[in-house]
């Protein structure tokens, strides 16, 4: 066993959880949960801070690779580093509320659990209804093992709607995988693939996001053009 290398691990892990635990950094975390990309002055009204205290707070976020920093003109902003911090946030969450037990009901308000984005794709009811239809309509595999491909029919099917499937796997993050949903509890579509979904959807009019904000509305549109995956 190398001793040095799980000292290592257990050393960035413990420097991950301390970045991520302390309540002002969350919250700034949670609000870039939606995707969009914020500058430190509205991070800080998030994380209820002096602009100096967010100033300090990011810089630890940017350290950690948490979040990455985009610059156009004289602006900053922040976003999500990847979406594996998305996916390992969206986990915690999980964690954070309260264990699944028999009858459970996420405290999750309704028109968050409907349908939201988580990163840059999409989670909530119809976010695991869409990774459950993918699977039974045979165009993904590797249920068992989270980490998804697709079918050749699904690769075809998904062509044909307007997915650049190549494109997709030329991207450099994972392709496709599961996603566990906090208000949920069961796994919605992510990586690449989930991403490359969710703008389709947004461009064909199957879903409506709002501007400021992870909501999202599912519209009659979605319901008529593809009922086997929206109804």
């Amino acid at each position: 066993m190398d001793t040095t290398s799980n000292a290592d691990a257990d050393l960035q892990l413990a420097r991950l959880a301390g970045a991520i635990a302390e309540p002002a950094r969350a919250r700034m975390l949670n609000c870039l949960m939606d995707g969009h990309a914020r500058t430190a002055t509205e991070l800080a009204t998030v994380a209820e801070v002096a602009a100096s205290t967010a100033s300090a707070h990011l810089a630890r976020l940017k350290e950690e690779r948490l979040v990455e920093v985009l610059v156009q003109g004289k602006h900053r902003y922040f976003r999500l580093a990847d979406d594996n911090v998305a996916a390992a946030l969206e986990s915690l969450m999980v964690v954070a509320g309260a264990p699944r037990a028999a009858g459970f009901k996420p405290n999750t308000p309704s028109r968050l659990r409907a349908a939201r984005t988580c990163y840059d794709h999409m989670a909530g009811t119809a976010g695991v209804a869409l990774h459950d239809r993918l699977h039974a309509q045979g165009w993904l595999s590797g249920l068992q093992s989270g980490s998804y491909e697709l079918t050749p029919e699904g690769a075809i099917a998904l062509e044909s709607l307007g997915v650049e499937v190549d494109a997709v796997r030329r991207s450099r993050r994972r392709f496709a995988c599961a996603c566990l949903d906090w208000s949920e509890r069961r796994p919605h579509l992510g990586g690449a693939l989930g991403a490359a979904w969710l703008q389709l959807s947004l461009r064909r009019g199957w879903v409506r996001q709002e501007l400021d904000g992870r909501e999202l509305a599912l519209t009659p549109k979605a319901q008529r053009e593809m009922p086997e995956l929206f109804a």
